[in-house]
């Protein structure tokens, strides 16, 4: 076969995608960037995932790789590279009911996960969005709507199917890789390309939804009251909090999950929400968790929404980390504050169990600005938030670089994350966070 890049392998035939082709246009982009690849491969298979490497190598292209394209850095396309998409290795399967193991393909979006589980009574915590890969989420992090109740979705991964660099195409296990299994854990995107993980579900159909509104007074007492309720709250509830800049008065609009059909314990254990200030319930009620990660999310990916962001870990909301929150928040530049509740299962883990280690913060703290602002604004404002963090996560970061590296990664961990990236890509070939 003979495209614009030369001759390339039989068995990518029909499956590159080059700017002349029709389905170009929705394939060439992320979420959040505009991509002008020479070349996207559809790969349908592990065997495909390693020609598109030996192309890549071959041709001296630049590489990337996406499984869903939500990612914030979009590190999903480039320009004049190629793109390894792998929206097409999309199965879902139910390994052992009695266990609750499943095998995801990394290509599958969360929703197309949900639906598939949903009939066996079994969920996965994994994100707020339906149209999130699995592949970016699960080699990172994954903070979900039942994140403290789950905890984060690699800490439920039990094997990964791992192409490497190379080519060659390994399991990750306790048993066979512990080391590649440890990293693809949280730093899987400088070690491998994931094609499927093996992930234990839980026990899920329904949950209890809540959107409430609170009035944030100027000193953040209601944010910091809101810490107080989460650090005692039930595991089953785990909420998001974005502030909205309403002048004096701004607002906080709460997202609240119960990982519960019981309606006595979802009421429990939203009550002391009611607390934290002046809030206002905006609803309330039960529904399936694949309402949560929904079929509607899905879409082709565009460049829709571009934005820069940053994030940091907390470990408690003090008084000055509430008012620097509010100054982010509120001030003659503004940004857009996200807030998400972590502690519960996610605690529970060993910080040297996975690559991520940040193991006793309770809040993510997610910083967004829009077009016409950019990675200068977006830095002003976090100056304020900056010394009040500990640690950050790299699925919400715009621009990583080495400090992300470090604060992502710290200490000990991320000597061990570089040692073992530079075994499995000696050669450097992956989109990673550059570090020192």
């Amino acid at each position: 076969m003979t495209t614009s890049l030369g001759v390339v392998p039989a068995g990518l035939a029909g499956k590159i995608i080059t700017p002349g082709d029709r389905r170009y246009a929705l394939l060439r982009s992320t979420y959040t960037t505009v991509g002008r690849p020479a070349a996207v491969v559809l790969a349908e298979s592990p065997a495909d995932v390693a020609a598109a490497l030996r192309l890549a190598h071959e041709q001296h292209l630049p590489l990337a790789v996406r499984s869903g394209g939500h990612g914030l850095s979009g590190s999903g396309t480039n320009n004049a590279g190629l793109v390894i998409d792998l929206s097409e290795m999309r199965r879902v399967d139910v390994l052992d009911r009695d266990a609750r193991l499943v095998r995801v393909e990394a290509g599958a979006r969360w929703a197309q996960v949900a639906q598939a589980l949903a009939s066996h009574g079994l969920a996965i915590s994994s994100g707020d969005h339906g149209n999130v890969g699995v592949g970016g989420l699960a080699t990172a992090g994954g903070v979900g709507w039942l994140v403290r109740n789950y905890g984060l979705t690699i800490d439920h991964i039990r094997a990964v199917e791992v192409v490497l660099p190379d080519g060659t195409q390994v399991r990750a296990d306790p048993q066979t890789e512990p080391d590649l299994l440890w990293v693809m854990r949280g730093a899987g995107a400088g070690a491998g390309i994931a094609v499927a993980f093996e992930i234990a579900a839980t026990e899920l159909r329904d949950v209890g939804f809540a959107q409430l509104v609170a009035r944030v007074d100027p000193a953040g007492k209601t944010l910091q009251r809101w810490d107080a309720v989460m650090a005692q709250a039930p595991r089953e509830l785990s909420t998001a909090v974005m502030l909205s800049s309403q002048g004096a008065s701004p607002l906080a609009f709460i997202t609240a999950v119960v990982a519960s059909d019981s309606r006595s314990g979802i009421q429990q254990a939203l009550q002391p929400l009611l607390g934290i200030g002046e809030v206002t319930v905006q609803q309330a009620h039960i529904l399936p968790y694949t309402d949560l990660v929904s079929p509607a999310h899905l879409h082709p990916n565009t460049g829709q929404m571009p934005g820069t962001t940053t994030n940091g870990l907390l470990t408690d909301i003090t008084p000055d980390a509430a008012r620097a929150l509010l100054t982010a928040a509120t001030g003659s530049d503004p940004v857009l504050i996200q807030m998400r509740s972590l502690g519960g299962a996610v605690n529970d883990i060993d910080p040297g169990a996975t690559a991520y280690t940040h193991r006793h913060q309770r809040t993510l703290v997610i910083a967004t600005v829009f077009p016409p602002d950019g990675r200068q604004a977006l830095s002003g404002a976090w100056e304020t938030l900056a010394p009040h963090t500990d640690g950050a996560y790299v699925n919400f970061e715009s621009n990583p670089d080495d400090t992300t590296f470090a604060r992502a990664y710290p200490g000990s961990t991320g000597a061990r994350v570089g040692e073992l990236w530079k075994r499995y890509d000696p050669g450097g070939i992956l989109q990673r966070p550059s570090r020192a």
